[in-house]
């Protein structure tokens, strides 16, 4: 096996977000940053980047934050956009204030507009983004659909057909699954993310999406208790949990 790499810690925790490497140095001068319980008093000391280091380093007497690679779910409520310079509440603002500033950033992973609720993800790993959101690799995302108005009984099939245009595109949809759960309720689930597409596809069909909230990526389901506005630390079988369907 080999062996992990090594960073410096002032390097480590700046790009976590910790402060600046001066800062940094001043917390360890502190005697604030501790490895296996040890002071580390000089922040220009390199740490092994191993697995296990945000168990083993503290900063203040709390554990390291996850390193680059992190992966997060989050309840994304109504009212808060996807952006990081939009004018309002942004999703980023739900985050710690140092997760905002890490080094690789986090990203969602796709969007859900303003008044889209329900689970977002978000990474700093570029490939795992780009893996989730690539049309090859057909992740399915479901959402639930109230209307303003009651469902005809059409639209399972006109959804299904592949052959829906929106207005002003020129390729049709890929097919989408419609299952009803009584007369202004439904799920639908698609494997595309065109611009408010679930919205698009019931205007095409003379109807009006009243609230919209997406409860599945893939086979990752939004857990029931994880409110609204809170976010948690993906595990490996969450995330294959994504590509696993569902």
């Amino acid at each position: 096996m080999s062996a992990a790499r090594s960073v410096r810690l002032d390097k480590l925790l700046a790009n976590l977000g910790y402060g600046s490497r001066r800062e940094i140095q001043a917390l360890a001068r502190a005697g604030a940053i501790r490895l296996d319980g040890a002071e580390l008093a000089d922040a220009g000391d390199r740490v092994a980047l191993a697995p296990d280091l945000p168990e083993r380093l503290t900063v203040d007497g709390e554990s390291l934050d996850p390193l680059p690679g992190l992966c997060l779910m989050l309840h994304k409520p109504l009212g808060v956009t996807c952006s990081h310079k939009e004018a309002g509440p942004l999703v980023y603002g739900l985050l710690l204030e140092r997760w905002r500033r890490r080094d690789p950033p986090l990203s969602t992973v796709g969007r859900l507009d303003k008044e889209t609720s329900g689970l977002l993800l978000l990474t700093d790993d570029g490939a795992l983004l780009h893996r989730i959101i690539s049309p090859k690799a057909q992740v399915a995302k479901r959402y639930r659909v109230t209307l303003d108005r009651p469902l005809t009984g059409r639209e399972a099939e006109v959804f299904a057909a592949g052959t829906l245009v929106l207005e002003g595109e020129e390729r049709p949809l890929l097919p989408v699954r419609l299952d009803v759960e009584d007369a202004t309720r439904c799920a639908v689930t698609l494997t595309e993310g065109r611009y408010h597409q679930v919205r698009r596809m019931f205007a095409a069909v003379g109807n009006h999406v009243a609230a919209l909230h997406r409860d599945r990526v893939g086979g990752l389901a939004l857990p029931a208790d994880l409110p609204a506005g809170a976010h948690r630390v993906m595990t490996a079988e969450d995330v294959a949990a994504v590509f696993a369907g569902g």
